[in-house]
């Protein structure tokens, strides 16, 4: 049987459409079964298919007479949803020609017509953003918000724990995920109210979602593997997200600064290539592209704006595997398992746990 569609925003990112659709094409070599609708300017990607011919048989064209630039705003892209190539690949979903989308144009905008077209599923108060992020270990880390919502309360914390926890039995095979709370430090009485109230609940409500709940974490053990599922605010979470890729782009030019600083250093960096190169592989953002919206009615993924064909072609992979492990299903039936008081009162479920 085969999947739905994905619809694409071919217009989207800093490369448009040449990029865009380089990255579909070479989505399909990896996914025989994907199949594409490409939302955008009809002329610019029918030229872009010309060095494609495989990915023309699979994909359909689907005309928008406009884009949405970097600097729009959230109010502005609603406004013109329904002529923008972001706007109509994500009312694909809603009226279901396509299963799933994908955006690498502006954040903002994705997050507000998502929300607004494909609503939030039931139990859930906002949407959030979650991202794979590799750790020390074999297996992945899922971090979720990165940006989606920059105020979070305890309620919307527990929220995120549970879609998190479900995303990361998909990414990381694993049936009873590792759950932490973002936090300043990992004793019980640090952080906000809001921290410690969602700490009491997801507590409780480990048992009922098979997910492990093991408290707070702070920001330098994020990448240890020492959990499956980190969650945070969406303030906190962009910040760490970026600090951890800095960290990242300074640690690959400070090698190449290194090795190219004297003669026994560029001898060094021969001997050493295989491990540098495993290492570039590790750091590059593109080989970990695709962060998806959690909470929503379907399934939108947001690539980077600056990924390059691979970076398409890895957030199409993350999009297929959703589709095929029903990843909203799964989020759904863990919610309906939890129940809707804890999942709209969790201050008040906290304060009854500790007496």
């Amino acid at each position: 049987m085969s999947l739905p569609r994905i619809a694409i925003d071919a217009m989207g990112g800093d490369e448009g459409v040449r990029v865009m659709v380089a990255g579909a094409a070479l989505a399909r070599t990896r996914y025989p079964q994907v199949r594409f609708l490409l939302v955008g300017d009809q002329e610019k990607i029918g030229k872009a298919l010309d060095a494609h011919p495989d990915l023309r048989a699979i994909s359909e064209i689907l005309h928008a007479d406009d884009v949405i630039a970097g600097e729009d705003k959230p109010s502005v892209a609603l406004r013109r949803a329904k002529t923008t190539s972001m706007g109509m690949a994500i009312h694909a979903v809603k009226d279901g020609s396509a299963g799933a989308a994908i955006s690498a144009g502006n954040t903002g905008a994705l997050m507000a017509i998502a929300k607004l077209a494909l609503r939030t599923m039931p139990g859930i108060d906002r949407p959030a953003l979650a991202a794979i992020l590799p750790t020390l270990q074999p297996s992945d880390l899922v971090m979720l918000d990165l940006g989606a919502n920059t105020e979070c309360d305890a309620r919307n914390l527990v929220q995120f724990a549970i879609m998190g926890a479900a995303y990361a039995r998909i990414a990381n095979s694993q049936p009873t995920p590792r759950v932490r709370l973002l936090n300043i430090g990992t004793e019980e009485i640090k952080g906000t109210e809001s921290l410690r109230d969602a700490a009491a609940v997801l507590k409780d409500a480990a048992g009922v979602l098979s997910m492990r709940f093991d408290g707070f974490t702070e920001a330098d053990k994020i990448c240890r593997g020492e959990m499956d599922v980190v969650v945070t605010d969406g303030f906190s979470g962009n910040i760490a997200l970026k600090a951890v890729e800095g960290t990242a782009r300074f640690v690959g030019d400070l090698l190449r600064r290194s090795f190219a600083s004297s003669l026994r250093s560029k001898i060094g960096f021969l001997i050493s290539r295989p491990a540098t190169e495993l290492l570039k592989h590790q750091l590059d953002p593109n080989n970990h592209n695709g962060a998806v919206f959690l909470g929503l009615n379907g399934i939108v993924v947001k690539s980077h704006g600056s990924a390059n064909a691979l970076g398409v072609a890895n957030a199409v992979g993350v999009t297929q595997r959703l589709l095929e492990e029903h990843l909203t299903e799964r989020i759904a039936a863990d919610l309906a398992r939890l129940g809707e008081d804890t999942l709209r009162a969790p201050r008040k479920i906290a304060v009854e746990a500790g007496q």
